[in-house]
Parts: C-alpha cells; structure tokens; sequence
C-alpha cells in the first residue's frame, strides 16, 4: 500500500525549536491523561520512558514525558539514517557494482584478471551478477585467462559497529562489506569479497566464460578498463526496505555510503559523523543525541523522543523528499513491521510508523491520521518486549480515536 503525498501536506506547522520550548500543558485536558495512562505498562520503568505527541493542526504539544531525555532507541535510530541520506544523496541516489579488468581481449579471450568491484550496494544479489556477466559474454569472450578478484575497499575493513554484541554480526546483520551478495552465506567475517568473486565466476561460467585462475580478492587498479556496470534500484526504494522491514545490513551499508561519499571515508564512525552534522543543519534538537551505527543495535547510540518527532516533521516537511521519507514507514495492519500490529479500526492503515526492538529498548515512532506525529522510547534491563509493545499501541490508539 501506498501512503498517498496528502499525509504529509499539513505536516509542516510547529517547528523543531517550538517544541523543545513548549513546556505548557496539552491542548486538550482529555488527552493528555487518556495518553499517559495508556502509556503505563507493567514491568516498563517510567523513568526510562520517554514520549511526545504533536497536534500538527494545533500545533499544541498534546503529549511530553521525558521527551529530552537521551535513551536507546532500537531501530528508530533508522529514521535519523534515512533523513539524512535521502537529503544528502537524494531519492533517485544509486548504488553501483562495477567489472574492471587488467589487461587486454585477444579474439575470444580475455588476457588478464577481472575485477568485480563493490560500491556497497546493499541489494547485490545473483541476479545482478548474471546481467554483468551476460555484458562480459556480449563481448565476445569465451575465456579469461587469469582470474576474478574481489574489490571491497570502498568501505574500510571492519565487519560490525561500535557497540554491537559479538552475536550480532551474522544473525542481526550480514557482515559490512561493500561488496556483498545478499542471497549467500558469508561463512566467515572475512569473505564477502572472496565470496562474491566465487559467485561472479559461477555467473560467467553459467554464461559460457570459462575463467582459468582461481577467484580471490584484490584491489583493481585505477586504470583498469571498465567492462560493465550495474546499479541499485534507487535509494528511495533501498529507503523503503531498510525502514518497512527494518533491515539492520541495509542501514549500516548506507551508514557508511554517507561516510564515503561526503567525508570521504566509507566506515560508520564517518558516517555517523555526517549524520549528526546535517542533523544540526537541520536545525533537530541534538543535546543527548549519540550517533554509533546505522541499526539501531548499538548500545552506544542515544535519541531522543524530541529529536525523533523533530526528524520526523523535518523529513516530511521536505518536498525534494518527503514522498520517499513518508512511504518508508510502516503501515499498521498493511505492511513491514507494522503489518500484525494495530491492524483493526481505527488505526489499522492510518498509524504509518518505525518500530525498533532490542532486548534493552523498544521504540515506535510516527504520524496517526493526518493530526499527529509522535514517538515512544521505553528502555529496561530488558525490557519487556510484550508489555512495552502493547504501550505504544493503546498510545497510538488513543490518538487515533481523539
């Protein structure tokens, strides 16, 4: 389902500013205890709970506990990635997987090593490689007289994130290379690259280019002559996937795209140093906030409900982007993971938001109606998944209903 551009026409009134100076009362007395009681779960401390809830015809902060207080976010974390790539790189923004080669064609072979280079696209799949292959075939050659190399340097050499647990490299997310196929193991932490010349192999050999060395991994020299090109679909859809589906590999390959293409230094502390520099420029509420990775999966990372609600106004404010900012959220009982959740009247398709789940934070963030935006952060030693998620829905449903 497609959240239609009239979500977001009205979503432009209060400010970033205007809502860290409010400090008054909720528009409607009503409200505002309905929305607290809702928010009372047994086992969530209200200490580590924060939230705000924006009337955005008002204009009135109809909601505010602990919005400035820094907690673990989980996956809204997300939003402040999207936000900032999708105005730095733009919607229509592109990755690329490039084959390079040494050497020369002589009639049907190819004299020389070939290299398959990573740019970290973070949908590289088989599919992709047999196009690139079926353009080396188109050529006319049959043989490659050397080998298939590898080239991940785009990004630095680290797998995970600053503050990840060692369990999650492998089962959270696949390890951070800028060259990986996604549709196949990585056995080790080390061998995207070898891994992905191997598959680049099988594609031409499925295609009739019988390669004579063995693949292995190496950077391609600068003035390696350019063979083919692919290219991601684009970002505003790579958006989409990372934040419908909450996929933590596709937000930290963008983590460190942001870092390469503007630092430029393709690793997550780059990234992440671009990240809270443009969301200064854009003018969020940043005291407490603590960027680490691009997931969420840090326990290093550190939001707040106010910078939340401030990302999300600014993103849908944008008109260079906020189509592609908008329908990258969850639709409850429609889509992502928000498809079970909120799935019957009256919130079932008008509650659009980022869910965000750890064992040490839960977290839902986004627009109800037309009428509010808002955002929850519930943190414990766990916290209680069940529990906390049931919260956040009463709370959505309360908005829903007023």
């Amino acid at each position: 389902m497609v959240i239609r551009a009239p979500l977001v026409v009205v979503v432009v009134g209060v400010t970033a500013l205007s809502i860290a100076a409010s400090t008054g009362p909720a528009a409607s007395p009503e409200l505002a205890p309905a929305l607290g009681r809702a928010l009372a779960a047994h086992g969530v401390n209200p200490t580590r709970t924060a939230a705000l809830a924006v009337d955005l015809e008002t204009e009135d902060v109809v909601f505010r506990k602990n919005a400035s207080r820094p907690l673990l976010p989980a996956s809204a974390e997300k939003l402040a990635i999207s936000f900032v790539a999708l105005r730095l790189l733009g919607p229509d923004f592109r990755f690329r997987t490039e084959v390079v080669a040494t050497g020369a064609q002589r009639g049907r072979a190819w004299r020389g090593n070939v290299f398959l280079v990573g740019n970290g696209d973070p949908t590289l799949a088989i599919a992709d490689l047999d196009r690139l292959a079926s353009r080396i075939a188109k050529m006319g050659i049959r043989r490659v007289d050397g080998r298939v190399l590898g080239d991940e340097t785009h990004f630095d050499a680290l797998r995970d994130a600053p503050g990840w647990k060692p369990s999650y490299l492998g089962i959270e997310s696949r390890p951070l290379s800028a060259l990986a196929v996604v549709d196949l193991p990585v056995r080790t932490a080390h061998g995207s690259a070898k891994v992905a010349a191997h598959a680049f192999t099988a594609a031409l050999t499925r295609r009739g280019v019988v390669v004579s060395g063995s693949p292995g991994a190496g950077r391609a020299p600068e003035d390696a002559e350019p063979l083919g090109r692919d290219a991601s679909e684009p970002l505003r859809i790579v958006i989409r996937r990372m934040n419908r589906d909450s996929d933590n590999f596709v937000a930290e390959m963008v983590l460190k795209e942001l870092g390469s293409t503007i630092a430029p230094r393709g690793s997550t502390a780059a990234g992440a140093l671009v990240v809270r520099e443009e969301l200064d420029a854009a003018e969020i509420p940043l005291r407490g906030v603590r960027i680490a990775d691009g997931s969420g999966l840090s326990d290093l990372d550190r939001l707040t409900a106010l910078a939340l609600v401030a990302i999300l106004r600014a993103g849908a404010s944008d008109p260079t982007m906020r189509d592609a900012f908008i329908t990258s959220l969850a639709v409850a009982g429609i889509s992502g993971t928000m498809k079970k959740r909120l799935a019957k009247r009256p919130t079932k398709s008008r509650v659009i938001a980022k869910t965000g789940t750890t064992s040490a934070a839960s977290s839902l963030a986004g627009f109800v109606r037309r009428r509010y935006v808002f955002a929850i952060i519930q943190n414990g030693s766990p916290v209680p998944y069940w529990s906390a998620r049931a919260a956040q829905d009463r709370f959505a449903t309360v908005l829903a209903r007023s």
